[in-house]
């Protein structure tokens, strides 16, 4: 078995494992809408950009640039997002209460790390701007 699928759900039938198309930030205008005018923090592999959201959940979007890596590379980082964002991100802004688009840039820096590395810069971007409130 490949170690780096046992991190993901089994194929199928698994209830909420979907990453429906309406928490996605797919339209080329609304991204750049984010770049211009969200709010940008920055983590060591992430800038991530952040406004509120014009519907009544969050969403998430990325972009990960080729800085000059192969496509399989680009989309290793993608899988990995997308797969942080729908079981950590997006159910934990959900749980906070908390209603924004977001959207992760990468920078060169991810190309190189795992997936629990990214996890772990991903958590950390959270707790600094939403903490968990108690």
């Amino acid at each position: 078995m490949n170690p780096a699928r046992t991190a993901l759900a089994p194929r199928g039938g698994t209830e909420g494992e979907g990453f429906p198309s309406e928490y996605r930030i797919r339209r080329g205008a609304e991204i750049e809408e984010l770049l211009r005018r969200g709010k940008r923090e920055r983590t060591r592999m992430i800038d991530v950009f952040f406004r509120a959201a014009p519907v009544s959940h969050s969403r998430l979007g990325l972009v990960v640039p080729k800085f000059g890596h192969t496509s399989v590379a680009r989309n290793r980082v993608r899988r990995r997002l997308r797969e942080i964002g729908r079981r950590l991100l997006l159910p934990t802004l959900r749980d906070r209460a908390v209603c924004v688009d977001v959207l992760l840039r990468v920078n060169r820096r991810a190309y190189g790390a795992s997936f629990h590395e990214l996890q772990s810069d991903v958590e950390s971007m959270m707790e600094a701007l939403w903490p968990e409130q108690s």
